[in-house]
């Protein structure tokens, strides 16, 4: 008697990726960690200006709000930890089974690649979005707390907070799509890891925004796109002096944050039935 066994539903392969997720504990505390630090710095910068506001220029104090107290709650350092650590821990999704050999089993039992690829997907950008969302607010909330005590603190109805808040949730599961991507083509982890690191920090450092298609790459890369949503002054991302001459726009660098990871994504499913195990 030849007993069949039924084919997995893709609830089930939702089901197998969330274990494998949660039961890696190097991503659990790499996701506390990255919180805590991410956090903590931002919360240094807010307590640093609190802590100097008697010394500033009254054209510093003039000007502090917006510019500088949104940069207090989305510091340049906390976002480059955020995107390395999202980044490592979308690559390690995909590229952690390779380097075990575990993913041979995974198609064996499920030869649907496709389907098993997007079930990681579809279990790491909500996780990722959640944590991008807490990591804003929590981050928001506490540097605008401490910013308060010297009338320099933004509420959330302040013009472009929102957008400032959805960017900020959005980069961490933006980078862990990349990184997944970037692991689906390379299947090595140190060198996905590298890639990474490269794709999503030293890119925008190749392109400058003083022509016009260096400034077009310049303002496509995930971190500038985001620079320019959580910038609330009238000029390009991260930038305090006169207009630039081909600034960012905020429409382009929302279609940027969208295409990152959808482009990565089907990189991923496109390439997952086309490479050998």
């Amino acid at each position: 008697m030849t007993i069949t066994t039924p084919p997995a539903r893709f609830t089930d392969l939702l089901a197998a990726e969330w274990l494998k997720l949660w039961s890696l504990r190097s991503i659990r505390w790499a996701l506390l960690a990255t919180a805590l630090v991410v956090v903590g710095m931002n919360v240094n910068a807010a307590w640093a200006d609190h802590r100097n506001w008697p010394g500033y220029s009254e054209g510093l104090r003039a000007g502090f709000v917006p510019t500088w107290a949104i940069r207090d709650a989305f510091t340049d350092p906390a976002m480059l930890v955020l995107v390395l650590a999202a980044g490592t821990i979308g690559a390690i999704t995909l590229v952690g089974e390779y380097s075990t050999g575990l993913i041979r089993t995974t198609f064996a039992a499920v030869p649907a690649r496709r389907a098993v690829t997007a079930a990681k997907l579809l279990v790491l950008t909500p996780v990722m979005a959640a944590y991008g969302t807490v990591l804003s607010v929590v981050s928001f909330w506490l540097t605008q707390a401490v910013l308060s005590g010297r009338d320099a603190g933004l509420s959330f109805g302040y013009p472009g907070v929102w957008r400032a808040l959805a960017a900020s949730a959005l980069l961490p599961p933006v980078c862990a799509v990349v990184g997944l991507g970037i692991g689906a083509l390379v299947r090595h982890a140190a060198t996905t890891v590298a890639a990474t690191v490269a794709v999503l920090l030293l890119l925008p450092m190749l392109f400058s925004p003083d022509r016009p298609w260096t400034a077009f790459l310049h303002h496509a890369l995930p971190v500038m796109a985001w620079g320019r949503l959580t910038d609330l002054t009238d000029y390009g991302p991260l930038y305090m002096g006169p207009p630039v001459d081909y600034p960012a726009t905020v429409t382009g660098s929302w279609i940027a944050l969208a295409a990152w990871p959808l482009s990565a994504a089907l990189l991923a499913l496109w390439i997952v039935d086309r490479c050998d195990v």
